[in-house]
């Protein structure tokens, strides 16, 4: 295969090896696009990567089949860079970027009409998951999601090459294209045996958490502020960056004032991700989908429309993953979130509660994780939500021959979530959080032992 082509796989010149370039600070990039589309979401994925966008080039019109752009366009471009000295704008532009999903056939085309590098929306994605991915697990989800992106790319070209619409084809034996395609297919089978022992462990371990503790999911979309609450509420150290897809695997711990309620961060959700990516990141997404109580983070610093946008997004992929899950419960175990609240402004609120309220959020939580405006409260309704709501129980001294006062205390600790208890000269004061239907159980076991106050 071609160098140029060898870029186009996976968009990151490493033609599926482990060896793909990581590192993009400084390239210099071109973006195409169509109709004026608002691309700054796109930009900003970019830009997270130290890529510079020297410029934009926009065509109207209907994106053409093979091309995108039209192919007159395509050749002006490459005509340019071919001629750009050094002083030219475009002079050290090696990549491409289209702000679209691309089909094979127009990654192809792009590819082999301007001969750079070529990303489309998702090749960019993954090559910024490539960067971020640091354990083994998303390490393998990763490479799962760029190998299958690879592969329709290969079969289009061996398509190509096999009904004579390339140059040199026809020759006995397996096309170059066609070998790699044969490696990407025993590699991705491999890869997907790996991942399924992942998720088996991943869910076993599920199931052992979930006899001890309550967990708590973080979602929302990327950037949606969710490290940042992790780290607020469980007082662990995690990368808390301003950047567009900073987590990609998941990240457990615990909620710093209750030891019997577990965190967990995951990826965030983006628009416009295909399914067969993100079929890849479906164990990661499982800590979530499949917990006790689901914050749903969105970011009360943008726009409304675009507030709007990302909810939805949001939304989208949780019902949808939950589907795949079999967790058809999922909305009502959710709670929304606005995060950023120093970055809302005051006026803005109104309008934000009646959008919400209009997607069925009546009751939505404001923080900000930076300043802890909102956080105890946010800690109390998780409490509520998983216990029920905070009273006081007395734990009666009782005769000889009854049961012992810190007996009953430790079935009280087994039952319901403890706050905090004292003795005093009656018997033992204990503060907790429980349900109705917890403390009548407690109550039918031990009589007038425990009284509620």
């Amino acid at each position: 295969m071609s160098d140029s082509r060898a870029d186009l796989l996976a968009g990151a010149g490493g033609l599926v090896t482990d060896d793909m370039q990581s590192d993009h600070q400084g390239r210099k990039a071109l973006l195409l696009i169509r109709n004026n589309e608002d691309c700054s979401e796109f930009i900003a994925l970019v830009e997270t990567m130290g890529i510079n966008i020297v410029e934009q080039i926009d065509q109207r019109g209907r994106p053409d089949a093979k091309w995108y752009m039209g192919q007159g366009k395509l050749q002006d471009v490459a005509e340019e860079l071919r001629s750009a000295s050094k002083g030219h704008p475009w002079f050290g532009v090696d990549l491409l970027l289209l702000h679209t999903n691309a089909t094979p056939r127009q990654l192809v085309g792009v590819n082999d009409a301007v001969g750079v590098e070529v990303w489309d929306r998702v090749r960019l994605l993954l090559s910024l998951f490539t960067a971020h991915a640091s354990s083994v697990e998303a390490r393998t989800q990763v490479r799962i999601a760029r190998l299958q992106s690879d592969r329709t790319v290969l079969r289009e070209v061996v398509n190509q090459q096999t009904t004579g619409e390339r140059a040199g084809y026809g020759g006995a034996g397996q096309t170059a294209a066609g070998s790699v395609l044969t490696n990407v297919n025993r590699e991705l089978t491999a890869l997907r045996k790996r991942q399924r022992k992942h998720v088996k462990s991943a869910a076993e371990r599920r199931r052992q958490r979930k006899r001890h503790a309550m967990t708590v999911g973080l979602a929302g979309y990327t950037n949606a502020g969710k490290s940042s609450l992790f780290r607020r509420l469980s007082g662990k150290e995690v990368l808390v960056e301003d950047r567009l897809f900073s987590t990609l695997e998941s990240t457990l711990g615990r909620l710093e004032s209750s030891p019997r309620v577990l965190l967990a961060d995951t990826i965030g959700f983006i628009d416009g991700l295909p399914n067969a990516t993100l079929e890849a990141f479906r164990a990661t997404l499982a800590e979530a989908i499949e917990c006790d109580l689901l914050l749903l983070l969105v970011d009360g610093g943008d726009a409304l429309d675009e507030m709007e946008r990302k909810l939805l997004t949001s939304i989208r992929e949780l019902t949808e993953r939950a589907l795949d899950a079999n967790e058809t419960s999922i909305m009502d175990r959710i709670q929304l979130v606005l995060t950023k609240f120093d970055t809302i402004e005051p006026q803005s609120m109104e309008h934000i509660y009646a959008m919400v309220s209009e997607h069925g959020f009546t009751n939505p939580l404001v923080i900000s994780a930076h300043t802890g405006h909102g956080i105890s409260e946010l800690q109390g309704s998780i409490l509520d939500t998983l216990f029920g709501p905070k009273r006081t129980l007395c734990i009666r001294n009782g005769e000889p021959h009854e049961m012992a006062d810190e007996a009953i205390l430790a079935r009280i600790f087994d039952a319901v979530y403890v706050h905090e208890h004292a003795v005093l000269e009656h018997g033992i004061e204990v503060r907790v959080s429980a349900s109705d239907e917890a403390i009548s159980i407690l109550r039918s076991n031990h009589g007038k032992r425990i009284e509620l106050k």
